[in-house]
């Protein structure tokens, strides 16, 4: 018997071994696995707008984990189809009506509808199951509905429109793979930027305007303290530096109604336009911003006589309104009047 001791001994202390080894591998593939699911996930923090329809805003911070390279992503923000097509992804469900035909490359060519960019077809989403959902601006309030089918975010403008589009950009760089193009990009942006503001400013003071329904309305500076999406027009003032011709305008997000005459009596250097009708599919015989314009009042101002009255971009200015092509969109606009 005792002969047998020792290699039953070993024997146990063999069979003990490989157990812990196994053990030891085994926590080891988990924590690896752990890592790298931490790798292949991002977080996203923005303050969500909690309060009612018709209560006073209420934030609150909302952080939410995204998986990286999303294979099916559901975009509810323009801008966002914008930039992830941009920076080489796409876009595998949105409100299709609303997507504008310059950025319909941006669709996967499968692409399903998704409702509208004020309801959600949840059945429709749901059935696709998207691993990432994304609200922002007209969208924003589909997050407590949309959130319970996927991880979902708002990427909507907040604060100032060029330090959104830096975030934004800087996050689908991260999201898809993409840093490199996405610092590029940013890049390339900031000095095209630079380039229109130095021929707006050569260009002299001038009044961004909204003509809707036949009707004029001025558009203002961000006022203090507030981000440039709270004033559409206002970019042309808060991104690319136009001097104001008029100083008092009424900050409102669809301007302040004025009159021909007033147009006449400020007689600012440059008219920049954004055509709202032919933004939102509404417009009607004769309303139509060049046609509104097209009067003898108008053609009595500087702005008429130097050529200077520039039609921006509708959809880039009033629907998308943000994301890396538009932007540039909007700085080619902007560079007409150095032509």
């Amino acid at each position: 018997m005792s002969s047998r001791r020792p290699f039953a001994a070993a024997s146990f202390l063999l069979v003990s071994a490989l157990a812990l080894a196994g053990c030891a591998s085994t926590t080891a593939e988990a924590e690896s696995d752990t890592a790298s699911a931490e790798e292949e996930a991002l977080t996203f923090t923005w303050d969500r707008n909690v309060a009612g329809e018709d209560e006073d805003p209420e934030y609150e911070e909302t952080t939410v984990e995204v998986p990286r390279n999303p294979e099916k992503i559901v975009a509810f923000e323009m801008s966002s189809v914008d930039t992830i097509g941009a920076l080489g992804g796409e876009v595998a469900g949105a409100p299709l009506e609303s997507v504008p035909e310059y950025l319909q490359d941006n669709l996967a060519d499968d692409a399903f509808n998704a409702g509208t960019l004020f309801e959600a077809d949840l059945i429709e989403i749901e059935a696709q199951q998207p691993d990432l959902i994304i609200i922002g601006g007209r969208s924003s309030g589909l997050y407590e509905e949309l959130s319970e089918i996927a991880p979902t975010i708002d990427l909507g403008i907040t604060g100032t429109y060029l330090d959104t589009l830096e975030r934004n950009t800087t996050f689908f760089g991260e999201l898809l793979g993409a840093e490199e193009e996405a610092e590029q990009a940013l890049s390339d942006l900031n000095d095209g930027i630079d380039e229109a503001k130095g021929a707006a400013t050569d260009a002299g003071d001038g009044l961004a305007m909204m003509v809707s329904g036949g009707e004029l309305k001025a558009m203002s500076p961000a006022p203090d303290g507030a981000g440039s999406a709270e004033v559409r027009g206002g970019l042309i003032y808060d991104v690319f530096g136009v001097e104001p011709t008029i100083e008092d305008v009424h900050a409102a997000t669809h301007g302040d109604p004025i009159s021909f005459e007033f147009l006449l009596e400020n007689d600012p250097s440059t008219l920049w336009v954004v055509d709202r009708d032919a933004a939102t599919g509404e417009a009607e015989e004769g309303t139509a911003a060049a046609q509104v314009l097209d009067n003898e009042i108008v053609k009595q101002t500087s702005a008429f006589k130097d050529d200077h009255i520039i039609y921006l971009n509708p959809t880039a200015w009033y629907i998308v309104y943000g994301g890396i092509e538009t932007t540039q969109l909007m700085i080619d606009d902007v560079l007409q009047i150095a032509e």
